[in-house]
């Protein structure tokens, strides 16, 4: 009679911890920001986009971020790769990390606005991005943690004179580095 106790003590035991493991399960499945799915499924370059889009802004590095549950690309400009690294004063530092916090800073707390222009050939809308009335674009470009890449040209002369950011050192061009370490993920 004692061993029928302890095996059925045993298998209950078992039966509330699966309980509780599904039950976390569901509720991070059901609780789970909108945009998590996004996250996983690119859209296609000939998709459709809003003119704008506006909510939380969460960087993925310094010239991308979601915008609530779409994925926004910064248009006119180029940061580091989120592991990409640059030279200052001769030591390696983290430019891409950086950068993002840089992003990370310009948004503060406001939320972002974007004016989408078009889908890149990775499906990510291009935008000109504004957080509290602050062009987001021209900020990191000003701040020296992006390159011009078909605009703000005036922004990063400013940047490169006055040695800001990634112009204090030595860097690779951000689509030279990714070209070199294309593994699909660094877009």
């Amino acid at each position: 009679m004692g061993r029928w106790r302890r095996w059925r003590r045993r298998n209950w035991a078992s039966f509330i911890k699966l309980a509780l493991v599904l039950t976390l399960f569901a509720a991070v499945i059901v609780g789970a920001p909108r945009h998590w799915n996004t996250r996983w499924h690119r859209a296609d370059a000939a998709d459709p986009f809003p003119p704008t889009v506006t909510g939380y802004g969460d960087p993925i590095d310094g010239d991308s971020l979601w915008v609530g549950k779409e994925e926004v690309r910064l248009k006119g400009i180029d940061a580091p790769e989120w592991r990409q690294g640059c030279e200052k004063n001769g030591t390696r530092w983290d430019c891409g990390a950086a950068a993002r916090d840089e992003l990370v800073r310009a948004i503060g707390d406001d939320d972002v606005t974007c004016a989408i222009e078009e889908r890149d050939v990775y499906g990510r809308m291009l935008g000109r991005c504004t957080a509290g009335g602050r062009d987001l674009n021209a900020q990191m470009i000003a701040s020296g943690m992006a390159v011009a890449y078909g605009a703000y040209w005036d922004e990063q002369a400013v940047a490169r004179a006055e040695r800001r950011g990634l112009w204090v050192g030595a860097f690779e061009e951000p689509r030279d580095w990714r070209r070199e370490h294309a593994s699909g993920d660094d877009r």
